[in-house]
């Protein structure tokens, strides 16, 4: 995981002397690179030994080590996205829309392609596994999440796969209690913190599901309560409604879970695909 993928996914768990440091970071990543660590910790509010256990918090042994992997990690990011203005910065107010629109591309790009490159193939190939011997799979996430969850729902449906896509947490953990035939539970949550999500999963596996969770923060609650942890790695834009670039990582490894499945019975999901778009077309008005 990328340096500034680490900061975005342990900073919701951090004491706050070390969450100043993460947010500055996180807003511009070259201060550590522009300052010193007293200087960073004067502009943070905060105390040297704060920096270095923010460094060690992310897995560096201390300020020399982050500046180095940062100034690496930004003049790589610079060179991939030289055509973006401003990449590497979060949205100001005096952006205009095209660099807005071009700061957002680019961290969504990156998502899908650090999401995909450091995926464990061994585990996705396992909860592909676990969806293709369900006769039941429950999707359930909060918020933006649950549009995630919907989007794999509607997606094993058109191939005849039955899937359940709840909305409702009372609604959820009734319906993991209920384990009448092979089940797997598939859960969303970015930061692996949603209270709701984790029970969801926790009741399911108790009750002798196969479980799959979709998260950034492989030290959450939430990775550590599923068989099956897949991780997206996201720099989310603090100038959002809800997740943004969190949504479109997600959205690669709900694709790459379908794909998985579909291939596991090839012929017969081209024959449910074609067959379900004939009977959709005359309502489409095609």
């Amino acid at each position: 995981m990328s340096i500034q993928s680490t900061i975005e996914a342990s900073i919701a768990a951090m004491p706050p002397s070390l969450a100043r440091v993460a947010a500055a970071v996180r807003e511009k990543p070259s201060i550590v690179i522009d300052m010193t660590i007293n200087e960073l910790a004067d502009a943070c509010g905060t105390s040297v030994a704060s920096v270095v256990r923010f460094c060690r918090a992310i897995g560096l042994g201390g300020y020399a080590a982050l500046r180095m992997a940062l100034a690496t990690e930004i003049g790589r990011e610079s060179v991939q996205f030289a055509d973006h203005s401003g990449f590497g910065s979060d949205i100001a107010a005096e952006d205009s829309l095209r660099d807005a629109a071009a700061k957002i591309a680019a961290l969504e790009r990156l998502a899908i392609e650090e999401t995909i490159g450091h995926l464990d193939y061994a585990v996705l190939e396992s909860a592909v596994g676990a969806i293709d011997a369900a006769d039941r799979i429950l999707l359930f996430g909060i918020g933006a999440s649950q549009i995630v969850a919907e989007d794999l729902g509607h997606k094993l449906l058109r191939v005849g796969r039955n899937a359940i896509v709840l909305s409702d947490a009372h609604e959820a953990v009734a319906s993991a209690v209920l384990h009448r035939a092979p089940t797997t539970a598939i859960g969303f949550s970015h930061l692996g913190t949603t209270p709701e999500t984790i029970r969801f999963v926790e009741v399911a596996r108790a009750n002798g599901a196969a479980t799959i969770g979709v998260t950034s923060s492989p030290d959450s609650a939430f990775a550590r309560a599923v068989d099956h942890p897949l991780f997206t790695e996201v720099r989310e834009s603090r100038f959002r409604a809800g997740a943004m670039v969190s949504r479109i990582a997600q959205l690669a490894v709900v694709d790459a879970l379908f794909v998985g499945v579909a291939q596991r019975r090839y012929a017969e999901t081209l024959d449910a695909l074609e067959r379900t778009r004939e009977a959709t077309r005359a309502v489409r008005g095609a």
